[in-house]
């Protein structure tokens, strides 16, 4: 069994903003598994798939950004699932824009998200997509840039992120994380 998880804000005035590209791989996700995501439990709504013959559930937390954390737990104590079996994505700001960088483990680096999680979980051994989605311009708050829309060029490149994403989610099930990490890092 896999929780993939995509981190995000809940509620219309986030939707595709840069801080939602986990939640927008989720949406991708589902429809590309044919899935509803109707339930509500765990602090998140989420539904459930079976991928390459494993159960998958895909998870928008509800907590806001800096409580991801609190659902994913809920989540891992509910459905007792190996730690490696937890799948987060989020955005990231210090990759390059439009890129994937699919790890094992690793720290949170800036994103508070992840540092909720990790602290949740008491483990950074978890895997974990992130998707580079730009720098803040020389002087730009960081959660003003986070919080705003990607541009109508900007936005092309994103959602073919936001489709590799789901795709490599994909492979980490049917082919194990090695050999996604090979084919969609970079």
């Amino acid at each position: 069994m896999y929780a993939v998880i995509g981190l995000g804000n809940p509620g219309r005035a986030y939707d595709g903003t840069r801080h939602n590209v986990g939640f927008d791989t989720i949406d991708c996700l589902a429809v590309r598994n044919n899935v509803k995501l109707n339930k509500i439990k765990h602090k998140a709504v989420y539904g459930e798939t079976f991928i390459n013959n494993e159960k998958v559930i895909l998870v928008k937390p509800q907590t806001y950004m800096n409580r991801s954390g609190e659902c994913v737990l809920d989540i891992y104590n509910y459905y007792k699932m190996p730690i490696e079996n937890i799948i987060v994505i989020y955005d990231d700001i210090d990759i390059k824009f439009g890129s994937l960088r699919i790890r094992k483990k690793g720290s949170a680096g800036s994103h508070n998200g992840m540092k909720s999680v990790i602290y949740q979980l008491q483990s950074e051994n978890f895997p974990r997509i992130r998707i580079g989605v730009g720098k803040p311009k020389e002087g730009m708050d960081l959660v003003d840039f986070v919080l705003s829309r990607f541009t109508k060029d900007e936005r092309e490149v994103i959602d073919s992120a936001i489709e590799r994403a789901a795709l490599a989610v994909e492979a980490i099930i049917f082919k194990g994380l090695d050999k996604a990490m090979n084919e969609y890092n970079g």
